[in-house]
C-alpha cells in the first residue's frame, strides 16, 4: 500500500470555538461539545453552565458532551444547588433524543459532585456519567481518546 503523506485523522480531531463560556469547543466530526471550566466551581459557575446548556439545547443539541473538571482550583458549590441544577436541567431539556454527558475529574471532590449529578439524572434523557479516567470516558462517548485531552488548537467559529 502506498504511503499517504496527508493525515486524514487531523480533521476528525480538530475543534472549533463556539459561543459560550471560555474554554468551550466543538468537535463537529464527532457530534461532541467539550468544556473545560477553570477556577472555582461555585453556585455562580453552575448557573452559567445551566444557562449555556439551555441555549445549546435550543439551537442544536449535540449527541455527546464532555465536561473536564481538571482545571478547577476549588469546588465551593452547595450540594443543594447541585440538586436544584439537576432538577432544572431535567425539566428544561428540550431534546427528544438522549444526550450523553461525560463529566471527568481526577479530584475526589469534583468526581463526587459529578457522581451526584449522574445519580440525579437517572430516568431522564440526559445520560450523565462521572469518570476519573479520560480513556474510559472516550470509550463510553464513542470518540477517540486523543480528543478528550483538549489539547488541539481550536479554530474560530465561521
Amino acid at each position: 500500500m502506498p504511503d499517504n503523506p496527508t493525515d486524514d485523522s487531523e480533521p476528525l480531531l480538530a475543534s472549533r470555538i463556539i459561543p459560550g463560556p471560555a474554554h468551550l469547543r466543538q468537535y463537529p466530526a464527532h457530534d461532541l461539545v467539550a468544556w473545560q471550566p477553570q477556577g472555582v466551581l461555585d453556585d455562580s459557575l453552575l448557573d452559567e453552565i445551566a444557562e449555556w446548556l439551555c441555549t445549546i439545547d435550543e439551537v442544536s443539541p449535540p449527541l455527546r458532551r464532555f465536561v473536564d473538571l481538571s482545571r478547577l482550583t476549588m469546588v465551593a458549590v452547595r450540594t443543594s444547588h447541585v440538586f436544584e441544577f439537576a432538577r432544572k436541567r431535567a425539566e428544561q431539556f428540550a431534546g427528544v433524543t438522549p444526550v450523553k454527558s461525560a463529566l471527568f475529574s481526577e479530584d475526589w471532590v469534583g468526581f463526587g459532585i459529578a457522581r451526584i449529578y449522574e445519580s440525579l439524572m437517572k430516568e431522564t434523557l440526559i445520560d450523565a456519567r462521572a469518570f476519573r479516567d479520560r480513556a474510559t470516558a472516550a470509550v463510553w462517548l464513542g470518540v477517540p481518546a486523543e480528543i478528550l485531552k483538549l489539547e488541539d488548537k481550536s479554530a474560530p467559529l465561521h
